[in-house]
């Protein structure tokens, strides 16, 4: 029977599968799908044109939400251990608590991105965030 603790890395582990997923998606649908995820005109013109940056951005981001997905079934007991488990869970679980935080700072620098998408994208990472701390501070000794 898995602890909470592991149950709340596998639902983490989850929920970044899908957000990899959903990205994924975005390269497959083009446009439309980057404009619903609220990524900016911007780019859904570029995915429109053919242009590779947008699919590139977004595989990064894909690898790096799958990645994450991996560390946090490594640290449940899921799958076998990654090296660095501990402090890759840690640096996940800050990343996506600072990005739910941190979401005033960075709407300058990206200021095609849609308030929509700041508000959703900020209290998805923070329900993340919050849901490997769980996991992770409750399965310490262990990892």
């Amino acid at each position: 029977m898995p602890t909470p603790g592991s149950a709340a890395l596998v639902l983490g582990a989850s929920l970044s599968a899908a957000a990899a997923i959903a990205h994924l998606a975005c390269i497959a649908i083009g446009g439309p799908a980057y404009r619903v995820m609220g990524a900016g005109e911007r780019m859904a013109r570029a995915a429109e044109a053919g242009k590779l940056r947008p699919t590139l951005v977004t595989l990064a981001i894909t690898l790096v939400l799958f990645s994450w997905s991996a560390f946090a079934l490594s640290g449940a007991g899921v799958i076998g251990p990654l090296p660095l488990t501990k402090v890759a869970l840690v640096l996940i679980c800050a990343v996506y608590l600072g990005r739910a935080v941190a979401f005033p700072f960075l709407k300058p620098v990206f200021p095609g991105n849609s308030a929509t998408f700041w508000g959703v994208s900020s209290a998805i990472c923070g329900v993340l965030g919050l849901v490997h701390l769980y996991g992770t501070l409750s399965l310490w000794p262990t990892l």
